[in-house]
C-alpha cells in the first residue's frame, strides 16, 4: 500500500536535545521492472538537478558557518535551504538505490506530503569549536561513508539485477541498503551544520532505545532494525568498498609509475637550435 505521508509518533527534541536526523521509508514493496531497468537514466534530470543544488548549497554551508561559528547556530536562511537539500538529495539517493519505485518530486520540502521517503531534522544549537573543526571531526565518519558507498555501488550491478528479476528487494538487502543511506545522509547533515549529533548507528537501532520511549515504529526504518543477514550484508559493503578504493589506488600507483619510467626511458632530445 502506497505510503500517503508520515505522522511521527516521537516528541520533537527540546533546545537543549541532541536530535539524530532520522529516515523514513515504507517497508519494500512491488517494483516496475520497467522503472527498475530504466532508473538511472529516468533520474539524469534529478542528478543534473541536485548537482546544481549542490553547487548553491556549498556557498550557503560556508556562510552558515561563519554564522554558527559567531552565534552557535546556523542561519535561518542557511538551515532551511539546507535542510531542503539534504531531503531532495536523500530522495534522489533512495530512488538510485532502487529502495522505492516512487519518482522523487523536484521541491526543497525536506518532508514532501505523499512521497515514501522523508527525512527529520531539527536544526539546533551548535558547539562553536566542533563547527570550528567540524572538517577535521568528521574524517572518521567520512572514510566509513565512502566504504560504505563504494562499497554498495560496486555490487549494485548485483543489487539491480536481484530487484529486476524479483520485481522487489528482498528485506535484508532492504535494511542494508536503508542503513548505508541513512548513514550518508547523516554525516551530510552533520557536515552541512544541521546537526551536532555525530553519524552513527551504521548497523540499525538497538530495539528498545532507538528513539527514547516511542509507543510504536513510525516506518520500515524508524527503528532500523537490522536482521543477521541484513548486517552481514553491510559488513560485506564495507569489506568490497575496502578492496575496491585499494584496487583504484593500486592502480593509480601503477599507472603513475608508468608513466614515469616512459618519461626516463624516453631518448633525451637534444636542441641544435
Amino acid at each position: 500500500m502506497a505510503q500517503t505521508g508520515w505522522t511521527s509518533t516521537i516528541p520533537s527534541p527540546g533546545p537543549a536535545a541532541e536530535w539524530l536526523p532520522a529516515l523514513d521509508i515504507p517497508e519494500p514493496g512491488p517494483q516496475s521492472r520497467l522503472t527498475v531497468l530504466l532508473r538511472w537514466l529516468l533520474l539524469i534530470p534529478q542528478f543534473i538537478a541536485l548537482w546544481l543544488l549542490g553547487i548553491l548549497a556549498f556557498f550557503v554551508v560556508v556562510i552558515g558557518w561563519f554564522g554558527a561559528l559567531f552565534t552557535g547556530r546556523l542561519p535561518d536562511f542557511a538551515a532551511q535551504y539546507l535542510t531542503g537539500f539534504l531531503g531532495y538529495q536523500t530522495r534522489v539517493g533512495a530512488s538510485a538505490m532502487l529502495l522505492v519505485d516512487r519518482y522523487p518530486p523536484f521541491t526543497l520540502d525536506h518532508r514532501p506530503s505523499g512521497y515514501p521517503v522523508q527525512v527529520e531534522v531539527h536544526p539546533g544549537p551548535l558547539n562553536r569549536l566542533a563547527v570550528f573543526f567540524r572538517l577535521i571531526l568528521v574524517i572518521p565518519a567520512a572514510i566509513v561513508e565512502g566504504l560504505l558507498t563504494a562499497g554498495w555501488y560496486t555490487v549494485s550491478i548485483i543489487v539491480w539485477l536481484v530487484v529486476l528479476v524479483l520485481g522487489r528487494m528482498p528485506r535484508p538487502l532492504f535494511e542494508s541498503t536503508a542503513a548505508v543511506l541513512r548513514y550518508s545522509m547523516r554525516l551530510s547533515a552533520y557536515l552541512l551544520l544541521l546537526t551536532s549529533a555525530y553519524p552513527k548507528r551504521i548497523f540499525g537501532d538497538d530495539a528498545d532505545t532507538a528513539y527514547g520511549t516511542a509507543p510504536e515504529a513510525v516506518s520500515a526504518t524508524r527503528p532500523l532494525l537490522l536482521s543477521g543477514l541484513g548486517k552481514g550484508l553491510v559488513v560485506l559493503f564495507l569489506v568490497v568498498g575496502l578492496f575496491s578504493s585499494a584496487a583504484e589506488n593500486l592502480a593509480t600507483d601503477n599507472s603513475d609509475n608508468s608513466t614515469n619510467n616512459n618519461s626516463s626511458s624516453a631518448p633525451a632530445q637534444t636542441d641544435f637550435w
